[in-house]
């Protein structure tokens, strides 16, 4: 599979559902330059990598979660190499029991199906209802990869423009976390 890395939003919106043409509309408005590789999606590790080496970007992986009663939610980035671990995490925010949340709630929050999770998707929290985790490395990469809420297109954009400018935008904060990723 050949992947070709494009500047922007496609020329041809034919096929392309609303939620993803709002992206790249957002992201236009903002004035955010982006990157954009189109493919099948992505069921194996393989594909996978070979969307990472078109990128070269870090790739994240997006977990949305909530508290036990469904009443906290959470967008959770990390490195797509860490293991994510709950107990990890529910420290250092103060929320025990972190579970991941049902796709009801990823679509009534984020207008995104599963295995589309992507930070774009906080455009669509117009309650403010998600809190956004981001860990630090993260935070720390020149580029990040992430879905335009939809898995068959992945962008690579700067990352200071996702979290100073289109975060922001969205009404969100960052919080940043630090995950050993260990196994």
């Amino acid at each position: 599979m050949s992947l070709t890395l494009q500047t922007g939003r496609p020329l041809d919106p034919t096929g392309r559902l609303e939620k993803e043409l709002r992206v790249y509309d957002t992201l236009d408005r903002l004035g955010i330059p982006y990157q954009r590789v189109d493919h099948a999606p992505a069921a194996t590790m393989e594909v996978c990598r070979q969307i990472d080496d078109a990128l070269q970007a870090v790739i994240c992986k997006n977990l949305f979660l909530c508290n036990r009663q469904q009443t906290a939610f959470y967008l959770l980035m990390i490195p797509d190499d860490k293991v994510f671990k709950t107990k990890e995490l529910s420290a250092q925010i103060g929320s025990s029991r972190l579970s991941f949340a049902d796709a009801e709630h990823m679509r009534r929050y984020l207008d995104i199906e599963p295995g589309s999770v992507s930070v774009m998707g906080l455009m669509n929290d117009t309650a403010h209802a998600v809190q956004l985790l981001v860990d630090e490395d993260v935070l720390a990469a020149e580029y990040v990869g992430c879905h335009p809420c939809i898995n068959t297109s992945s962008l690579r954009l700067r990352t200071k423009d996702v979290f100073e400018i289109f975060v922001p935008a969205t009404g969100h904060t960052v919080r940043a976390v630090h995950l050993k990723g260990e196994v």
